[in-house]
């Protein structure tokens, strides 16, 4: 690291521990310091929504950004949107508490990674099979993709009509940089084991025999997709074939698609549970991210450096998803 960067770094330091000392005095004599201190996924950090009657309550989780696992661990400077750890361990407290009596997921997501997206889904079939909780889904601005494949099982999914969800099927993307480099003279040697050691190479093209081994991958997350839509909507499964083109839906679209069972916000999922549940207006809660001390220099630095960390993120994010991955992902 540099000179500037290291002055960048104190300064940082600086300004939080400034910042942030008369928010820890006034908190001395309630904080968990064991809690402030620890990593990002210590715990699951209750507030209360809205206050009911008492009777139980309904729990709401989160879960935004890109469904990948790679995010589990960021670095002092960022503050993750989504941890894929933290998320299921979510679900299993709320599975577990004796006083929950539903659960809510707000998704607000592009999809992300064919093995993530299947974990959260048997996860909330567990959820309703094993714990008899019923799980509801509340799709904000995007549940695409892999956020619909998660959905597909909840006893009811809700989107905003303005929604943006679908794009059912599976993707796999590289780059094929081999004319530029040409161009640069830069040349590529590789010693590799077997014929297809260096498969979706960015640097040749790319061979018949490849593209079809990648294309049986694609094909079995798609069939794999069409199935847990099929079941879990109770819809045949040459109706969810005829949705499943890739193609967005807005939430009006879907809805009239059989993907969806209502229209509406976060407010009107709660209001419907509450009713569905049949306990008057029992409690509303929500889990979020616990307030760690990562999470608190991160976004002090981020206050400060805005763009640069912006840009020391992106790189981040290049290098760890730099080998192609079978995605239920939404892009364009």
């Amino acid at each position: 690291m540099s000179g500037k960067r290291w002055v960048a770094v104190g300064i940082a330091v600086a300004l939080f521990i400034g910042s942030s000392f008369f928010t820890l005095a006034l908190s001395a004599f309630s904080t968990d310091w064991d809690n402030l201190f620890a990593g990002e996924e210590y715990d699951v950090d209750e507030h209360i929504l809205e206050r009911g009657n008492g009777n139980g309550k309904i729990v709401v989780v989160h879960l935004n950004g890109v469904i990948q696992s790679s995010y589990d661990a960021p670095s002092l400077f960022e503050s993750a949107t989504y941890n894929h750890h933290r998320f299921l361990k979510q679900l299993d407290a709320a599975a577990t508490d004796g006083s929950v009596d539903g659960i809510i997921i707000s998704v607000n997501t592009p999809g992300g990674g064919v093995m993530e997206s299947d974990q959260i889904h048997d996860k909330i079939v567990e959820i309703q099979e094993e714990h008899g909780k019923d799980v509801y889904i509340s799709m904000q601005s995007m549940a695409a993709s892999g956020g619909y494949y998660i959905a597909a099982p909840a006893a009811q999914v809700y989107a905003h009509p303005q929604t943006i969800t679908g794009s059912i099927g599976v993707i796999m993307q590289s780059l094929n940089v081999a004319e530029l480099a040409e161009d640069l003279g830069i040349q590529s040697e590789v010693i590799k084991s077997g014929p297809y050691k260096d498969i979706m190479s960015a640097t040749r093209e790319m061979t018949d025999d490849e593209r079809q081994i990648l294309q049986d991958l694609i094909d079995e997350s798609y069939e794999r997709f069409v199935d847990i839509i099929a079941d879990g909507r109770d819809m045949p499964r040459s109706q969810v074939e005829e949705l499943a083109d890739g193609r967005i839906y807005s939430g009006n679209q879907a809805y009239e698609a059989d993907l969806v069972d209502g229209l509406g916000d976060l407010d009107d999922v709660i209001e419907a549970f509450r009713e569905d549940i049949g306990k008057g207006d029992i409690d509303v809660v929500e889990y979020r991210q616990p307030l760690g001390f990562p999470s608190l220099f991160g976004a002090t630095a981020q206050s400060v450096f805005g763009d640069q960390l912006s840009m020391y993120s992106m790189k981040e994010w290049i290098h760890q998803s730099h080998a192609p991955r079978l995605m239920y992902l939404y892009t364009n």
